[in-house]
């Protein structure tokens, strides 16, 4: 591979095909001098930190975001997710909010979502990077050819994975899912601006938890 993508081995095979298209190529190129002439998010070492933390095989849940989170220290590589100790943001108040709904779990003290990664989550962003105090800014570059490859890939080679899509722009991103073989759950999202339109309310976590379990895999623990 002509980049020095670092990614888990169980996809690494199945995207080395995407890693050598040209429109990769640009996209990395991109990102690196990005990375060397701004501040940029997540760090470099967790641009594919959903993949990571998730290898192909385990992926029972896809929960598809937008942007990394653009402010200092937030953006941890897994959508919607930070870091122990960090502030979270208002849309992850509101996925906890709807947990604590629909489940009656008590909200955690911390919004790092690794916990439902290495439960086989796959926490998918649209896009994997962004400048600094600008939403946005890595869009068009290349991201999005790459998640859609990722998300027709689950689509393809796997049957009878959960797709969590909230607000118009997950639902558009997820129009390629095969839904003969998949369960796809949509909603408004979490944001403080949506949430109230359809979000809470949703119940996707106990919904995605009945799904898992008629299919005999493990409950997710939310």
């Amino acid at each position: 591979m002509p980049v020095d993508v670092k990614i888990h081995p169980s996809w690494k095979s199945l995207l080395e095909a995407e890693f050598d298209k040209p429109y990769f190529h640009d996209l990395i190129a991109f990102v690196r001098s990005e990375y060397a002439t701004q501040t940029v998010y997540p760090p470099g070492k967790e641009i594919f930190a959903a993949f990571d933390a998730c290898p192909f095989d385990e992926v029972k849940v896809v929960i598809i975001g937008q942007d990394p989170y653009h402010g200092r220290g937030q953006a941890n590589g897994l959508c919607f997710s930070v870091h122990d100790g960090v502030r979270m943001p208002p849309s992850l108040v509101n996925i906890f909010k709807e947990i604590q709904r629909d489940l009656g779990k008590p909200l955690p003290s911390s919004g790092n979502l690794q916990r439902w990664a290495s439960q086989g989550v796959l926490l998918l962003n649209a896009t994997l990077t962004v400048r600094e105090s600008s939403p946005g800014s890595h869009q068009g570059k290349g991201w999005e050819a790459f998640t859609d490859s990722v998300i027709r890939l689950i689509s393809e080679k796997k049957s009878g994975v959960v797709f969590l899509l909230w607000g118009a722009y997950a639902q558009k991103k997820g129009e390629i899912i095969d839904r003969s073989k998949h369960l796809v759950l949509m909603s408004a999202h979490p944001s403080p601006f949506s949430a109230d339109r359809g979000f809470f309310g949703n119940k996707h976590f106990s919904k995605t938890n009945d799904y898992l379990r008629s299919k005999g895999l493990k409950e997710i623990d939310w």
